[in-house]
């Protein structure tokens, strides 16, 4: 059989796809391969996802379901301790300043204002008197003076330098002094028989009756508002730590259910105690705050409306005494219209101003809560009525020409108005004090019943998130 023929070799280079071509000679470069690409990243998980798998993974175990209790019931008592402590401590202060801070600052208004009223009532009463001023409305008007102005010293020390009490007490300060000084004209062109004097004493009484007592007014109201804050931040009820004192006791039994159910253990001491001390927390604040609040009520009711009305009554009686002094000062120089008729100007406002002292006493009196606040109410009361007559006498002599037996009606000794009206102002004095007693112990005792109460419930709420954490601990002791 003939043997094959022999392939002759090719020349030229090698055919795409040849052997020699996928397989390089010696020397040759080894042809380059694509690297490997790599796999794409898992998305990097947030911290927050991760422990809840944690706590998934926790939650079907019995010991990580206790841990997860164990903590949350801790927190649940710290939370109500907290809450506690703040809206108590909240509270606590605002009571502390109505009995402190507030009340006395508008009662310092008021004497600012009434001392104001009273000078002024002073130095109608010794003009009238001519060159022979008493010494007694004497000592009586520079008592007045001095009195507002100390007034003026405590409130400016009290008040806030941007605060509109500030800008009222500067205006006062400055007006005092001017005041002063057309009292003292007055009273130098009185002593010498000048008439020019009766004007000063009008003009300076314009300044009191449309500047100064206005502003004392103003400052009155201020601090009053003031007050009605304080209160109305002192007696809402926490309801926010309530309802987290509810909760925790409702987490707390739950929790010790759940243990007499799974073990028939029926006491574990930790959650006990820890149940013990949120109830004795709530307890407290649910006791605690109603008492305060109760305490906080009357001395509003029985104190701070009563010392309103009666401030009211007694500045009342001061603008009255001032106005009939002017009346005989003026001699009928001033003149007002009521209705069709024309009237002496400071007698139509007595008449106004005995008209509020008269609601003012019949209000007071309907507030009193006792004999001892009822009987000078009741005094003043008489000595008003006795005023008008007195008055009513006194008008009619002027009317009739007879100014010195009108004058004698008013300043004179027994049997004139001056007589009433120091009656009026002496019973009200005793009133005021005696609610004032009545305020600072009602207002006290509401202060008192919580003024511990936040930094109980802030250790009693430690003390009681220990005992859960402790006795979460007994139980899980027992799986290892």
């Amino acid at each position: 059989m003939p043997a094959p023929p022999a392939v002759p070799p090719q020349s030229g280079p090698p055919q795409s796809g040849s052997a020699e071509q996928r397989r390089p000679g010696p020397g040759a470069p080894a042809a380059a391969t694509p690297p490997p690409v790599p796999p794409s990243p898992e998305p990097r998980r947030t911290a927050f996802a991760e422990g809840v798998d944690r706590l998934r993974a926790a939650a079907v175990t019995e010991p990580g379901r206790l841990r997860i209790i164990g903590a949350l019931l801790a927190a649940l008592v710290v939370a109500f301790g907290t809450v506690t402590a703040w809206q108590m401590n909240e509270r606590s202060l605002a009571a502390d300043d109505v009995l402190t801070r507030s009340q006395p600052l508008t009662s310092d208004a008021a004497d600012i204002y009434r001392s104001l009223a009273d000078a002024n009532t002073a130095a109608s009463s010794g003009f009238l008197a001519g060159g022979q001023e008493t010494r007694e409305s004497r000592e009586r008007y520079e008592k007045g003076i001095r009195a507002a102005a100390e007034g003026l010293v405590t409130a400016a020390a009290a008040s806030d330098a941007d605060s509109p009490s500030a800008a009222t007490i500067t205006e006062l300060n400055r007006l005092l002094p001017e005041y002063k000084g057309l009292v003292e004209r007055a009273r130098t062109y009185n002593r010498q028989g000048f008439p020019v004097g009766g004007a000063y004493l009008r003009y300076a009484n314009e300044k009191m009756q449309q500047d100064m007592l206005p502003a004392a007014e103003d400052l009155y109201q201020t601090e009053n508002a003031r007050l009605s804050a304080d209160y109305a931040d002192a007696r809402p009820y926490p309801w926010a730590a309530l309802a987290l004192g509810v909760l925790a006791l409702a987490g707390l039994f739950w929790a010790q259910y759940r243990n007499y159910r799974r073990t028939n253990r029926v006491l574990n001491h930790g959650l006990v105690a820890a149940t013990a001390t949120a109830a004795i927390v709530l307890l407290w604040l649910v006791v605690g705050h109603s008492v305060a609040r109760s305490g906080l009520g009357d001395s509003y009711d029985h104190g701070v409306r009563s010392l309103n009305v009666l401030h009211d009554a007694r500045i009342a009686s001061l603008k009255a005494r001032g106005n009939e002094n002017l009346t005989l000062v003026a001699r009928g120089a001033e003149t007002t219209k009521a209705g069709d008729e024309t009237v002496d100007a400071y007698d139509f406002e007595f008449g106004k101003n005995m008209d509020a002292l008269g609601k003012g006493l019949d209000e007071a009196a309907r507030l009193a809560d006792d004999d001892t606040g009822g009987q000078p109410v009741a005094a003043a009361t008489g000595n008003m009525k006795e005023w008008k007559k007195r008055h009513t006498a006194a008008r009619a002599q002027d009317e009739n020409g007879n100014y010195q037996q009108a004058l004698d009606l008013v300043i004179g000794g027994k049997g004139a108005t001056v007589e009433c009206f120091d009656g009026v102002d002496a019973s009200l004095a005793t009133a005021l004090g005696h609610e004032e007693r009545e305020f600072r112990q009602a207002a006290g005792d509401g202060l008192d019943a919580m003024r511990h109460l936040p930094q109980g419930a802030g250790v009693l709420a430690g003390l009681g998130a220990a005992g859960a954490l402790l006795g979460i601990g007994r139980r899980l002791s027992e799986y290892r």
